[in-house]
């Protein structure tokens, strides 16, 4: 069937599937309807001495055009005046678009980049011939970003929950606020990386005000189980879903910062549909959520990944389409009338790429790995095309990741750090009695009531009837079903980061509340942090954009912050990094930038009314009101007094090396806490040279006092710690560690969205002949 539409050649040149709708394009210009949109896809020849960075530009634009071309060209170093800064490799360079998709409406163009690495931080600009927005009422420009020199690590923005939910109140909450402050910290320090932890964007609308709504209103399960998703339907929400994308990625200043700093993403369940995968297994193969699945994983590719999407995706109407073989879904002739997609492209190595199909997103999970610079690696799991509410990924899709992170890591032992980025925390409170009491029998009578009377009608869902958070609660891994799974990925990453002595640190998002959890080594086992392969930390940071849920629920779950065991041998519980909410306290925007960017991180920005510090720390006032009398701002407490572990407002999170350059001495003192650990320094004397900063070896935390600091990177950790203000480097934890800076939003009526910092550091393993020297009790 597919061959017999399926032309040798697209006349831009591109080799796919369908003629496309044969359209010409009557002026020279590029005319654009969103973008462009910039991703970091990996490094190559990285430990050759002269590494590679790869990256992609996606732009979407009006039909008819041929041979589009973008221009690379460096621009220099980000700090001119610091050493030689000649550039090596070639200059400007001219780089041809790839043709993507292309139906009727619109099509969409790749231009896969690269650049050498250099001996300095460098600026690299890019611009398309022609490049003009079909919006009148936005203006081209260059576009510029930053890398850092080949002897550095990635400076990382992370962020998750980038939307709103159905029903919020946008003004209310100042829309995506929080760009504002990403794009000023940007601005004072670049950042060379921003990755994406899921839920870059909601289409949950599609069921409220998009084609899905007379589904949705039907209140017979059974009738909604087996209500068609046929080409009308289908064609419907393939241009809500392309919608949605053009009106969220090409909003400001969220649109500013996808062409300044290279993207890097996952997908969660928002990506898709409010709970995708974690509903009933007999509903979840229903027509409509097989249809959404595979319209939602087409923009999922194009706009977000920069790859081609199946040829077809799954239409009641097309038999080809239900059945999925090992090829993936075919070519269906009705969808593909007027339309063009590419095939045969080279996968990027950076994808690790399941092995067989996911149950509802009939797709292969496409898990990432990649080297963010000198001495970081990063791997992102796909969470959600293999997820039940039983699973959430294959046991071979696990075997598929860590052998390709031993192959990584025997390759370069270089590597000191891996970012494990998952979709959704997984050093995270229990609230397994919550999800007893949602699943009990005791919620049968409401339940019936509810869908006789519309009794309780906010408690449950519109899918399947179930307690609306029931299906939030199941995607945990700290759920009862995912716990087994859960235990063992903590064991194989414990297994991999004692075999190459790489410390790893677990991103997650989702929970739409700021929070640090960690795994360690039982204190029994009297271990310090900084030799400790079990320490792992989870960094907690949602939402960017979504609102938070209650105080009350926040308190809740520091409350339901215990000292869990996964095994003998491993504890968990969350840090109490939170020692004061947003913009209260003595250092009310320690480190918040002003607007015009030129806060310093320190608190010691000039005052300027606007909630940032002054000269002493204190502040003059926010976008809530004047200040008062005393210059503290007019702030809504966030937290009880007792709750020092989670943070219920929007934020996101930069992580840098906490001493980019190795050879370099450390000018950064250690925090000074009543608390602060005894420390050794391990560190040879030096007779010239380098001074490298201290490795140092905290005492082992008490058995019960694991939720307060643990190792020098922890001690002082929130508001005072050098590393909150996500600008300067600390100096702490050796030549290898890791500094954490959680930007928490002060007002959410402030659209500048400026923000105060919470920060810790992260020591990296100091293992191999280290486990020797402590004997048995290791």
């Amino acid at each position: 069937m597919a061959d017999t539409i399926t032309p040798q050649n697209d006349p831009s040149g591109a080799h796919g599937v369908g003629r496309g709708p044969q359209l010409a394009s009557t002026t020279k210009e590029m005319e654009v309807i969103v973008g462009p949109l910039l991703n970091y896809r990996r490094m190559s020849n990285e430990t050759s001495g002269a590494p590679i960075w790869h990256g992609s530009v996606l732009v979407v634009a009006t039909v008819g055009q041929q041979h589009p071309e973008l221009t690379l060209s460096p621009l220099g170093a980000v700090k001119p005046n610091q050493g030689n800064t000649a550039l090596t490799g070639p200059g400007s360079r001219l780089f041809r678009g790839e043709k993507l998709y292309e139906d009727p409406d619109k099509a969409f163009w790749r231009f896969l980049i690269d650049l050498p690495f250099q001996q300095f931080e460098s600026r690299w600009e890019y611009k398309m011939k022609g490049f003009s927005y079909l919006d009148e009422n936005r203006s081209e420009k260059p576009q510029v970003f930053a890398v850092p020199s080949i002897a550095e690590s990635m400076r990382i923005l992370f962020h998750s929950c980038n939307g709103f939910s159905v029903g919020t109140d946008i003004d209310a909450w100042s829309g995506p606020a929080l760009w504002n402050d990403v794009l000023r910290m940007h601005e004072q320090k670049p950042f060379h990386v921003m990755i994406g932890g899921g839920d870059q964007i909601y289409n949950d609308g599609v069921r409220v005000d998009g084609p899905l709504r007379p589904w949705t209103d039907i209140s017979n399960p059974h009738k909604r189980r087996e209500f068609p998703f046929g080409q009308k339907m289908r064609d419907d929400c393939d241009e809500y879903y392309f919608q949605n994308y053009v009106k969220w990625y090409g909003q400001k200043p969220f649109s500013t910062a996808n062409g300044q700093i290279p993207q890097l993403n996952i997908w969660d369940d928002h990506d898709i549909i409010d709970g995708f995968g974690s509903y009933t297994d007999k509903f979840m193969r229903c027509h409509v959520f097989r249809g959404i699945g595979g319209v939602a994983h087409k923009y999922y590719m194009l706009f977000q990944q920069h790859i081609a999407p199946p040829k077809s995706t799954f239409t009641t109407d097309a038999p080809a389409t239900i059945e999925v073989g090992p090829e993936g879904t075919p070519a269906d002739p009705v969808q593909m009338k007027n339309t063009f997609v590419m095939t045969g492209d080279v996968e990027d190595p950076s994808y690790i790429i399941g092995q067989k199909p996911g149950p509802y997103v009939e797709e292969t999970s496409r898990s990432i790995y990649c080297q963010l610079g000198a001495r970081i690696a990063f791997c992102g799991l796909d969470a959600r095309t293999e997820r039940t509410r039983h699973q959430i990924n294959y046991p071979e899709t696990y075997k598929l990741i860590f052998d390709r992170l031993d192959h990584e890591f025997e390759k370069n032992k270089e590597l000191k750090h891996l970012i494990l980025l998952l979709g959704v925390p997984i050093a995270y409170p229990r609230l397994q009695w919550l999800e007893n009491i949602f699943s009990s029998p005791l919620i049968a009578p409401i339940k019936f009531l509810n869908k006789r009377f519309g009794f309780g009608g906010s408690i449950f869902n519109k899918f399947d009837g179930n307690v609306d958070l029931l299906d939030d609660l199941d995607d945990h891994y700290t759920a009862h079903q995912h716990k087994h799974e859960r235990r063992d990925l903590i064991l194989m990453l414990q297994n991999m980061a004692k075999k190459h002595s790489v410390r790893v640190t677990i991103l997650g998002g989702d929970v739409h509340l700021a929070a640090v959890g960690r795994f360690f080594s039982n204190p029994k086992l009297a271990i310090p942090a900084e030799h400790d392969y079990r320490y792992m930390p989870n960094v907690v940071s949602s939402a960017i954009t979504n609102k938070p849920p209650p105080q009350a629920v926040a308190n809740l779950l520091a409350r339901r912050n215990k000292i869990h065991h996964l095994d003998h041998d491993t504890d968990e519980t969350l840090l109490e990094l939170f020692d004061r909410d947003p913009g209260h306290g003595s250092k009310a925007a320690n480190g918040a930038s002003n607007g015009n960017g030129n806060g310093n991180g320190n608190g010691n920005g000039n005052g300027n009314g606007n909630g940032v510090a002054n000269g002493n720390g204190s502040t003059n006032g926010d976008a809530d009101g004047p200040a008062n009398a005393n210059g503290a701002p007019k702030i809504a407490k966030k937290t009880s007094d007792a709750n020092h572990a989670t943070m219920p407002s929007r934020n996101y999170a930069i992580i840098a090396e906490s001493h980019p350059d190795p050879s370099a001495p450390s000018t950064a003192a250690p925090p000074t806490t009543s608390q602060q650990p005894e420390i050794t320094s391990t560190a040879p004397p030096t007779n010239g040279g380098p001074i490298h900063p201290p490795t140092q070896v905290s005492t082992p935390p008490e058995p019960k006092a694991t939720r307060k600091p643990i190792h020098v990177g922890e001690q002082g950790a929130g508001t005072q710690h050098p590393a909150a203000g996500g600008l300067t480097p600390t100096g702490l934890c050796g030549p290898h560690g890791l500094d954490v800076s959680i930007r928490v939003e002060i007002s959410p009526s402030d659209a500048e969205g400026r923000t105060d910092g919470y920060g810790f550091s992260i020591p990296a393993l100091e293992g191999g002949d280290a486990y020797k020297d402590h004997g048995s009790r290791w």
